[in-house]
C-alpha cells in the first residue's frame, strides 16, 4: 500500500513541475515586439475571462455547501422564481466583459494585422522614418523552408537571419499545399498558400537563435519541417550574409525543381546567389517555363475566357512523392491566341507569356 502512494506521490509532483515548467514558455515571454504585443492580449483577455469564470466557481461551491440538504438553517424557498438584482448581475456583469473583449479584439485585430507595416521597434521605440525593412522571401516546401534574400541576393534553406531592432518585411508562399510559418519568439502564425502571397510584418528585439517551424500539417515530413532563425547584430548579419555568399551556388530554376520535390530531414543549404525572376516564377506556378502562369490564366479567366478551342494542349508534368515514386500531373502547355495563333509551347519569365519557337 505505501509503495502505492509513494509513486502516486511522484505523480503528482511530475504532473505539477511539467505544468509549472510551461510558466517560461517562449509564447507567453518573447523577444520580438508582435509577439510581446500578442501575449499581452492573450493575458488581458484571459484576466477579463477570469473576472466571470473565478465568481461563477466560488459563488458554485458556496450555493453547494450552503444549501445542502443537511443544513437546516439555510433559507428554503421552493417557490422562488425570480430575482430582477440577481438577473441583472448574471447577464449584466457577462456583457460588459464581451463589450470590453470585443473593443480589445477589434483594435487588436487592425493593430496586428500581418500586412501593416511596423510603427514601432518596441514598446515607448517608435521607428525611424528611414529605416527601411528587411525583405526576406519564403517558401514553404515539401518538408523545408526556403528563404530567399532579394536585396543581399542569397538564398538558405532551413536556416534564415535578421538584425536586431529592424523591422523584417516577409512574403509567403508554397508549393503544393498549405503551411503555416511560425516563429514564437517573433510574432504569431502566417500561412503560405500555393499560388498565393501572404505577407507578415514582425521585428526582433533580442540577439539570439529560435526556433521556426510549420504549425500546419502538410503530410509525412511535418514534423521535421523545422528550422533556425538568429537574430544578429547589424556587424554580424554583414557579416552571415558574406559567410552564405562564399560558401554556395547559384539557386537557378533548375535547382529550384529539385529541390521543391518532396524530402524529409533537409539539411541546412547556402546559395550565394539567386537567378532573377525566381520569386515571380514560384508565385506563378511556372518555375519549368513548360506551363502557364497562374497570373496569365487569370488574366485569361478576366477576360472572359478563351473557349474551348482555346487550349491548345496539355502536357504530362513528372512528379515523385517523398518515398521516390514517380508519378504525373497535367498541366496546360499551350494556348491559342491572336499572337500565338500556332498553340506554341509558352515560354514563361516573371508572369510575362510569348510563344517558345
Amino acid at each position: 500500500m505505501y509503495p502505492n502512494k509513494s509513486l502516486l506521490s511522484s505523480a503528482l509532483v511530475l504532473s505539477a513541475s511539467l505544468a509549472l515548467s510551461g510558466c517560461n514558455a517562449v509564447v507567453m515571454k518573447p523577444h520580438g515586439d508582435i509577439a510581446q504585443q500578442q501575449a499581452q492580449l492573450i493575458v488581458t483577455s484571459t484576466l477579463l475571462m477570469l473576472l466571470i469564470i473565478v465568481p461563477v466557481i466560488a459563488l458554485t461551491l458556496y450555493f453547494a455547501y450552503r444549501y445542502r440538504q443537511s443544513n437546516t438553517e439555510a433559507t428554503y424557498a421552493p417557490d422562488w422564481d425570480h430575482s430582477t438584482r440577481l438577473e441583472l448581475v448574471i447577464w449584466g456583469a457577462p456583457l460588459l466583459i464581451i463589450i470590453a473583449l470585443g473593443a480589445i479584439t477589434w483594435i487588436s485585430t487592425h493593430k496586428l494585422d500581418p500586412f501593416r507595416p511596423l510603427d514601432r521597434i518596441s514598446e515607448g521605440k517608435p521607428l525611424a522614418a528611414d529605416v527601411k525593412p528587411l525583405e526576406v522571401y519564403a517558401v514553404a516546401m515539401d518538408w523545408k523552408w526556403l528563404f530567399i534574400y532579394p536585396e543581399q541576393g542569397i538564398a538558405l534553406v532551413n536556416e534564415m537571419a535578421a538584425p536586431v531592432d529592424r523591422p523584417i518585411h516577409f512574403r509567403f508562399t508554397s508549393t503544393s499545399v498549405m503551411n503555416t510559418f511560425y516563429v514564437p519568439a517573433l510574432a504569431g502564425m502566417i500561412y503560405a498558400m500555393p499560388g498565393m502571397q501572404t505577407q507578415l510584418h514582425a521585428v526582433i528585439n533580442k540577439p539570439g537563435v529560435y526556433d521556426g517551424l510549420s504549425a500546419q500539417y502538410s503530410g509525412a515530413g511535418f514534423s521535421d519541417m523545422r528550422f533556425k532563425f538568429h537574430g544578429l547584430s547589424d556587424e554580424d548579419f554583414a557579416r552571415w550574409v558574406e559567410t552564405n555568399k562564399a560558401g554556395g551556388n547559384t539557386l537557378t530554376r533548375a535547382d529550384y525543381l529539385k529541390l521543391e520535390q518532396p524530402s524529409n530531414k533537409e539539411p541546412i543549404r547556402r546559395f550565394a546567389s539567386v537567378e532573377p525572376g525566381l520569386w515571380g516564377a514560384i508565385v506563378d506556378r511556372c518555375v519549368d517555363g513548360k506551363k502557364m502562369c497562374s497570373s496569365q490564366m487569370m488574366a485569361i479567366d478576366a477576360a472572359g475566357g478563351a473557349g474551348k478551342g482555346g487550349v491548345a494542349s496539355t502536357m504530362r508534368s513528372p512528379w515523385r512523392d517523398v518515398d521516390g515514386v514517380k508519378r504525373e500531373r497535367t498541366v496546360v502547355a499551350a494556348l491559342c491566341t491572336p499572337t500565338n495563333p500556332l498553340g506554341l509551347p509558352i515560354e514563361i519569365e516573371a508572369g510575362a507569356a510569348a510563344p517558345k519557337n
